[in-house]
């Protein structure tokens, strides 16, 4: 009688303690900012019909879905810092524990650039290029620490990854058409540009950075292996990631910076 009794009491606290667990569980409100390489242009499977094409292969979506998290995508295709400020970030409060971001790129003229860079040979390549690199580094980074602080205004708790932008091109690589190796170059300088004044205003904004270039080396466009698309169709998602680009750089570049964070 006093075994079944202890075994009783065993299972009544054990199971007490299991839904102790669950009510005292945290779950971790996440928000996603940011442009077409957050939201996931390029990847396919679009949950909406929306034109900011978020994606259910977007880094976001895969570590809302490995975490549990209470995600609220807001991140759109097209979005320059002006948009995240005025359409994005209305989703933050102090109750938000974690924030990713890529944007920038729209504000240098992603899309321009490479219209230019087709179009115009080596030489209006690398007037582009120098165009968007002057505007990276005079005007961006004002626009960065616009964008940053109102992150940081509203969700003043949170952890705050900014995800950097890939390599386009493998130079010397297998591509027999398109831009030339030297306009490719042109094109990874201008993602470097990038990247270094990102890092910078992330830094002194107290967020973290994620560079994802080492993750797409050797698998950028021309590597035989590509995570990015090409020129494609539809047009707004070339030179973006693919779904593996999205599972196989993006997302394990963010989980690593979540596992430096202890998040």
């Amino acid at each position: 009688m006093l075994r079944t009794l202890a075994v009783a009491a065993v299972a009544a606290l054990t199971a007490i303690g299991l839904n102790w667990g669950i009510a005292g569980a945290d779950t971790l409100d996440y928000v996603a900012l940011g442009d077409s390489y957050s939201s996931g242009v390029g990847a396919g499977s679009y949950l909406d019909s929306s034109s900011c094409k978020r994606s259910s292969n977007a880094y976001p979506e895969l570590y809302a879905r490995r975490t549990s998290a209470s995600l609220d995508f807001r991140a759109c295709s097209g979005a320059k810092t002006s948009d995240v400020v005025a359409k994005q970030v209305g989703a933050l409060s102090p109750g938000t524990d974690l924030v990713t971001i890529s944007v920038g790129g729209n504000d240098a003229g992603f899309a321009s650039v490479m219209q230019d860079c087709i179009l115009g040979g080596d030489s209006g390549c690398r007037t582009a290029i120098d165009n968007a690199k002057a505007f990276v580094a005079g005007t961006l980074p004002g626009l960065l620490d616009k964008t940053y602080g109102e992150i940081r205004s509203r969700a003043p708790e949170a952890k705050v990854v900014v995800l950097g932008y890939p390599h386009f091109y493998k130079i010397g690589g297998s591509c027999s058409v398109g831009l030339s190796d030297t306009s490719r170059g042109y094109v990874n300088s201008g993602a470097d540009a990038l990247d270094s004044v990102i890092e910078k205003e992330a830094s002194e904004a107290g967020f973290a950075f994620v560079d994802v270039r080492p993750a797409f080396t050797g698998h950028e466009i021309c590597s035989g292996a590509s995570w990015l698309h090409s020129l494609t169709y539809p047009v707004d998602e070339s030179y973006h990631p693919t779904a593996t680009g999205q599972a196989q750089g993006y997302y394990p570049a963010l989980v690593a910076a979540m596992r430096d964070l202890r998040v």
